[in-house]
Order: C-alpha cells, then sequence, then structure tokens
C-alpha cells in the first residue's frame, strides 16, 4: 500500500501556508528595539500620575526643579516621620539618577503612613514614565512600576477576624 503525503511535512510548512512567519525566523518583529511612547505633559509642564497601595490613593504630579518634594502641603521628611519611609520615596529617583531634577508636589489619603509612601512611590514612578517614556525599562526592572495589590482581607461572618475562628469552649 503506497500513501501519498499530501498533508504538512511540519508546523513550519503549517505557518507558512497559513500566511504566517513562525517565529524565530528572519521576519520576526517580537525581537525589535524597545521604541519609548510620547511624553504626556500638560500644559503647565508638569506630569500627573496615580499611585495605589493597599487603601491609599497618592495623586503625584513632577516637573523639572531643584528636587524638593511636598506631601500633603507638608515636606515629605515632615509628613513621613520615619527615615524608612523617606527613603521609600526616594528609591525611583535614585534608580534614574534623577534625584534633583524633579520637584514633585503630591497628595495621599487612605491606608497608613507605609500604604502611603509605597502609593507615593508608584506615583512617582509612574510620572516619571510619563515624563521621560526612556526611564520605564530601568523603573520596571526595579519593580516601581508594579501595584503592590496585598490589602488586608476582609472580615468573615462567624469569625474573629478574617480567618481565626473564635476561642472554642469545652463547657
Amino acid at each position: 500500500m503506497s500513501e501519498t503525503n499530501t498533508g504538512l511535512d511540519s508546523l513550519k510548512d503549517l505557518a507558512t501556508d497559513a500566511g504566517v512567519v513562525a517565529a524565530g525566523t528572519e521576519g520576526d518583529v517580537a525581537a525589535e528595539e524597545y521604541v519609548p511612547a510620547e511624553p504626556k505633559i500638560d500644559e503647565l509642564g508638569r506630569s500627573y500620575a496615580t499611585g495605589r497601595r493597599k487603601t491609599a490613593v497618592a495623586r503625584v504630579w513632577i516637573k523639572p526643579g531643584s528636587g524638593k518634594i511636598i506631601v500633603n502641603k507638608k515636606d515629605y521628611t515632615e509628613y513621613f516621620g520615619r527615615p524608612v519611609l523617606q527613603m521609600i520615596l526616594q528609591q525611583p529617583l535614585e534608580a534614574a539618577e534623577r534625584k534633583d531634577q524633579f520637584d514633585i508636589y503630591c497628595t495621599v489619603k487612605g491606608s497608613g503612613p507605609s500604604g502611603q509612601a509605597g502609593a507615593v512611590r508608584h506615583g512617582i514612578s509612574k510620572a516619571l514614565t510619563y515624563y521621560e517614556p526612556g526611564l520605564r525599562p530601568v523603573l520596571k526592572k526595579g519593580g516601581f512600576l508594579t501595584r503592590d495589590a496585598r490589602a488586608v482581607e476582609r472580615k468573615k461572618y462567624g469569625k474573629a477576624k478574617a480567618r481565626r475562628s473564635f476561642q472554642f469552649s469545652k463547657r
């Protein structure tokens, strides 16, 4: 019995028959260089972004300046008293090597100091990418553009807290 093979011999043949270029061949478009987007700057020369962490929401505006950071109409060292929280705010600027080049004005509400600092850091990172899209790979690699979605789990009915049961009483 002689069978004639009129089918396809490999996946590459299938791709060429379908008019699709197989990955890893000469026409591969996925390996292109990163092309930054257009900057998003308003008429006052600022970029705006919203940062979030836990239940905190930070509205952040950045513009070229001397490097001062204002949070809720106070200097950030006054608003965030702990040095760790102040360091968290500086992280995206240090990673992008733009420490004293931008003035940052932000309003933040919700959550507590730690969540607010994380929200401001997220907002600063996003605003930097809107102002200078070329900074995106650096900030993305540092993990500053990822929204930390961890939040407190809600309390369930019949439980003392989210998962903790009431104390068992034998008698």
